[in-house]
């Protein structure tokens, strides 16, 4: 009996060392490290760093169109930007890029009731070689009714999308409407249309339109592809109403040319690690934009969170582990050339970045993390997130994240990802438009957000976990 008693106390007490074990190692965030994050926290979430180097990108540089001078001044500014926010390593890397010009546009109903409309050309759309159509607009409620059209069916026509884009705190109805923005030109060239049409993918009510890239599909004779205004569309629809031909004329001067090499750059700066220089944790957000409004929520903000990351991290008595990277893409808006360039450049070390995190969509608060890391690293993810708990940050039950919008190609090639989602409900009323200036910056939001944003950037950059596992 007392042999008995005396294997179940070993064994007991064997077993709680077994757990205490398992405990200490399961902690992956030490108090230090703890007391550091509640530290950045604090500093970050009263600071305007962030707003003010948004307000100087758009101020001192504004609108960043691939091609264009203010895209070339954009590069110097990043440059210049990061060597006086702290960062100790700041390059350029060269982006093979595509050029197009907007040209002008007048657009406008001209039959049975005229009335001019406000549009804008989608990027990539060809001119009309400067002759004006005028033409019998044919309604279709979204992409699948076109592309269900008859062949032949609108020779001569305009083709018109009316499908109006879902607001969603998440913003998944760019999902649903972005595919008409994307394909639709080539869909009605298809059913014979000499121009396509469509309601601007957006979410706002005010009388501008939101422009955004399109593709032609190779065979397929290329038409012009516009976006019209909220309003306009109504109006267009109230006159289809009537059951009377409608007819729309448009000009535009649009001049792509594929065979043009532009030479764009991904700005790139390190704030290089205290004991792991030569493994990255990457941070991202594009530096180009389209060429109407500034540029300040798509993606200033993000270009301002990354940077101001990265400025409060500088300013720590001792840098974390990891190097901090952040990579300021270049000619996201028409094709994600500078993340494709990037993965395809660093392919050979692409083993070193542990893991990315990207802003290129939202002005309001985050209010879910998503990870996509290894099942053993998964635990320190959750260590972290009950951190963010407090802050309004729910953890997302799934582990998929890949990395938002440029991120992606560098998660296609391995790299684990976080993806930060935030209150994107006012977001498309800006998007791609002349809307898209700095007034519009939700202000309280970005200090809470960057907080975060820097709080992660230590915590992977500290934490001796390798997020592939």
């Amino acid at each position: 009996m007392l042999l008995k008693r005396s294997l179940l106390s070993t064994k007991l007490l064997f077993c709680a060392a077994i757990l205490c074990t398992s405990a200490t190692s399961a902690a992956t965030i030490t108090d230090t490290d703890k007391a550091q994050l509640d530290q950045l926290k604090n500093t970050v979430l009263v600071s305007d760093d962030s707003y003010n180097i948004i307000e100087s990108l758009t101020t001192e540089v504004g609108a960043r169109m691939v091609g264009t001078s203010a895209e070339k001044q954009s590069v110097e500014w990043a440059v210049a930007k990061m060597k006086s926010l702290g960062f100790d390593k700041v390059w350029v890397e060269p982006v093979a890029t595509k050029l197009w010009q907007r040209g002008d546009l007048t657009i406008k109903l001209t039959s049975p009731y005229p009335h001019p409309l406000v549009g804008l050309a989608l990027g990539g759309s060809i001119g009309t070689n400067g002759k004006e159509l005028n033409a019998q607009v044919i309604q279709f409620d979204d992409l699948e009714a076109l592309k269900a059209a008859k062949e032949g069916s609108l020779e001569g026509k305009i083709a018109f999308i009316s499908y109006r884009m879902e607001r969603h705190i998440d913003g998944h109805g760019y999902g649903q409407a972005v595919g008409a923005r994307a394909a639709g030109a080539a869909v009605a060239a298809q059913k014979g249309a000499i121009a396509y049409v469509m309601r601007s993918v957006g979410t706002d009510t005010n009388r501008i339109a939101h422009t955004g890239g399109m593709r032609y599909q190779d065979g397929v004779e290329k038409i012009p592809a516009i976006a019209i205004s909220n309003p306009d569309a109504d109006l267009l629809m109230n006159q289809l109403k009537r059951g009377q031909p409608v007819e729309m004329s448009l000009n535009l001067s649009a001049k792509p040319n594929d065979k043009a090499q532009v030479r764009s750059y991904n700005v790139i700066g390190d704030l290089t690690g205290s004991e792991k220089p030569n493994e990255y944790v990457t941070l991202g957000a594009h530096l180009d934009s389209w060429d109407v409004g500034t540029g300040a929520i798509d993606d200033g903000i993000g270009v301002g969170m990354m940077l101001s990351t990265v400025h409060h991290l500088a300013q720590l008595p001792k840098r974390p582990k990891r190097t901090v990277r952040v990579i300021l893409f270049a000619a996201e808006e028409i094709g994600l050339f500078g993340a494709r360039a990037y993965a395809h450049q660093h392919k050979g070390d692409m083993s070193q970045h542990v893991i990315g995190a990207e802003w290129d969509f939202g002005n309001g608060a985050i209010y879910k993390l998503t990870p996509g890391v290894g099942p053993s690293a998964l635990n320190s993810i959750r260590e972290f997130a009950n951190i963010l708990a407090p802050m309004g940050v729910a953890l997302d039950e799934n582990n998929d994240a890949k990395g938002q919008s440029d991120m992606s190609a560098l998660g296609k090639e391995g790299m684990p990802a976080i993806n930060f989602d935030p209150d994107g409900s006012d977001y498309f009323d800006y998007h791609h438009t002349e809307n898209d200036t700095l007034d519009k910056v939700d202000q309280q939001a970005l200090r809470k957000n960057t907080a975060i944003y820097t709080m992660f950037t230590y915590f992977a950059a500290q934490a001796d976990v390798d997020f592939r596992q």
